[in-house]
């Protein structure tokens, strides 16, 4: 009887929360590498930012621009309700593997910007990748997964 009654039960609670939407991220490490001339005196600035709250998840600026210039003011508003890893990176040089919060796998988002990329470029949203690789070039940045 308990049987019948607990499987349609945990059938329901399951799909509930694979419909809600709340997504656990999988970001695990972030490499970055550069590479652009070595004997540039240049260094890019790349933020990795993890989001734990909707409504700051929503109110995340659409641009690279409007991040860096509102960066102050949105980790301020945002508070506990998110981490920010931010990385100068030389160029021609690769990263140390990034040092990631310890309550990353709670994030709700989790998106990287980078200084060196177009004004108008929009963060990439990593939530979903495991092992991050950021490659920085002549052309801006490139996100994929480092496997």
């Amino acid at each position: 009887m308990f049987r019948k009654q607990f499987l349609p039960v945990s059938v329901i609670l399951y799909s509930i929360f694979l419909l809600s939407g709340s997504v656990i991220a999988e970001v695990n490490s972030v490499f970055i590498s550069s590479t652009l001339d070595p004997n540039a005196i240049i260094i890019t600035e790349v933020d990795v930012i993890f989001i734990y709250d909707a409504q700051t998840a929503g109110n995340l600026p659409d641009t690279k621009s409007a991040w860096y210039s509102n960066k102050r003011k949105f980790t301020r508003d945002a508070g506990d309700k998110m981490d920010v890893v931010n990385i100068f990176v030389p160029q021609g040089f690769d990263s140390e593997m990034a040092s990631l919060p310890l309550r990353r796998a709670d994030a709700l988002k989790v998106v990287v910007y980078a200084y060196h990329d177009d004004s108008k470029a929009a963060g990439r949203d990593i939530t979903g990748t495991a092992n991050v690789l950021v490659e920085i070039d002549t052309f801006g940045i490139r996100v994929s997964n480092r496997d």
